[in-house]
């Protein structure tokens, strides 16, 4: 039996009394987590050494360089909102739907799929169809929480889609490369959009007055030449698509180095589309600043808290607790996704990413569950953050520019079946997780010891042998004398002969 002492509890119990006070939630985690630190000292449950790394630790996040990819995507997301693109594809693919029932909500669920894998965020892609298609589908007979929650479900679908920040963030919390968390992702966003336009296909079956056509005077006459057109409006998001994801599962870029790519190819179509200007950059700065400096301190409050949570053995108190869960790994995940979409009422994604998640993987590590099956199956869940009352963003987002007729009791209604068909993907991926781990099975592989690496001055390649080749603990590479890695503080003991 294990005796864990009473801080541990009483610091996530005074963590979520702040959250529900409604302090800013980085000031909070540091004051709770200073605190904490302050009482353990005094009480000796705490040791004053621990808090000399918190410089250390800030100084870490401030250069760590997948983090760059954040501004970069968000930066990206945000010219594309204004550049054109998704009211070109909106304009096409309506036309080319629009003649059977229903035909506008495929059209924003496939352009809101699209959006998500060019933007990686949720803001630009409801706001942009929003504003485009709520009013041509309440003008032509649609059900205003059909075509609400559509919009709002669609333009959410980012959150899962690479190049998802929700994923990168996820990545850095969990210790896995970003490039596997987005191939793991691939399964469980052709599964959500499946889902959707299945919803869409039955609902139109037995109720197609609720999403009747367009009129023929609006659509135009179906013609081979528009959909050549609509194919050729989306050359240039495939190249795009290619340009951020394509390096980054080809290994020909990092992350931030595709996030940088993605940046210049939407300054390239803004140009393209004449809408290129300083006040747009400016404008995309801002936003940009604004989301990047939210997340860095968000990440710096949670290292104070973290920092003294895990030095008053928090994190064992909760793998204690999570371990001994009926069930095994299974329920110990349906447990995690209880706990987290009651979370996502009153905390965001960058909240719970980094409060939450940290607590969640050592438990998860220990059960023998893979971390990128994990991640990926949060970052799932999350998705209901944006979509259920009373603090789900992309409601906010669709009540911003929705018209004054459109009630928000309707808004609010109307999200309720989309967030139970993303928990039904959060089933799926609970009872198949070969949906996400399919595409880390049968991507490309690589040996660590059939690399060659050229070192001038050792006669040419040099093979990378196993670590601790050498007996000692450390590589032997020829011509090298390094230190033998048990002698250094923390390192295991050397094997027993």
């Amino acid at each position: 039996m294990f005796d864990f002492g009473i801080i541990p509890p009483a610091m996530f119990l005074g963590m979520v009394i702040f959250m529900l006070y409604g302090f800013p939630v980085a000031f909070s985690l540091a004051a709770v987590g200073l605190f904490f630190g302050i009482v353990g000292i005094v009480t000796g449950h705490f040791g004053e050494v621990f808090l000399q790394a918190l410089p250390l630790r800030f100084f870490g996040i401030l250069s760590n360089d997948l983090l760059l990819a954040i501004p970069f995507f968000t930066f990206m997301g945000a010219i594309l909102e204004r550049c054109g693109l998704a009211e070109d594809l909106l304009e096409g693919t309506g036309k080319l739907f629009g003649g059977i029932p229903g035909g506008l909500a495929y059209a924003v669920i496939l352009v809101g799929a699209v959006l998500g894998a060019i933007t990686g965020t949720v803001a630009a892609s409801v706001i942009t169809m929003g504003v485009i298609s709520l009013p041509i589908m309440l003008r032509y007979g649609y059900n205003p929480r059909l075509a609400t929650g559509v919009i709002a479900a669609s333009g959410t679908i980012t959150q899962v889609i690479p190049p998802s920040l929700v994923l990168v963030v996820l990545a850095d919390q969990l210790g896995r490369s970003v490039g596997d968390m987005y191939l793991g992702a691939i399964g469980p966003s052709i599964l959500q959009v499946t889902i959707f336009v299945l919803f869409i296909l039955v609902l139109s079956i037995i109720r197609p007055k609720s999403m009747p056509p367009l009129p023929k005077e609006v659509r135009g006459d179906f013609n081979w030449a528009l959909l050549v057109k609509v194919l050729m409006g989306m050359v240039p998001s495939i190249v795009l698509i290619f340009l951020v994801l394509g390096t980054i599962f080809m290994g020909l870029a990092t992350p931030t180095e595709a996030g940088a790519l993605g940046v210049v190819g939407a300054m390239l179509l803004a140009a393209m589309n004449r809408r290129l200007t300083w006040p747009l950059i400016r404008e995309a700065m801002a936003s940009t600043t604004h989301i990047t400096s939210m997340v860095v301190m968000i990440l710096i409050g949670s290292t104070c808290f973290s920092l003294v949570f895990q030095g008053m053995d928090g994190s064992r108190w909760i793998e204690h607790m999570l371990s001994g869960i009926p069930g095994g790994p299974v329920g110990f995940l349906i447990f995690v996704n209880i706990f987290i979409f009651v979370l996502a009422f009153f905390l965001d994604f960058f909240e719970i990413a980094f409060i939450v998640i940290p607590m969640l993987a050592p438990v998860a590590s220990s059960l023998g569950i893979d971390l990128i099956w994990f991640g990926v199956l949060i970052c799932v869940n999350m998705q209901t953050s944006f979509m259920h009352p009373p603090f789900g963003f992309a409601l906010f987002y669709l009540r911003s520019i929705a018209s004054k007729d459109v009630k928000t009791s309707d808004i609010y209604m109307g999200a309720l079946p989309w967030v139970g068909m993303q928990l039904i993907l959060v089933a799926i991926v609970i009872f198949w997780p070969q949906s996400v781990t399919y595409w880390l099975d049968h991507g490309p592989k690589v040996d660590p010891n059939s690399i060659k690496i050229e070192v001038p001055g050792f006669g040419g390649q040099l093979g990378l042998p196993p670590m601790g080749g050498g007996g000692n603990g450390s590589p032997q590479i020829p011509g090298l004398t390094l230190p033998p890695l048990n002698g250094l503080p923390g390192a295991p003991p050397p094997p027993a002969k």
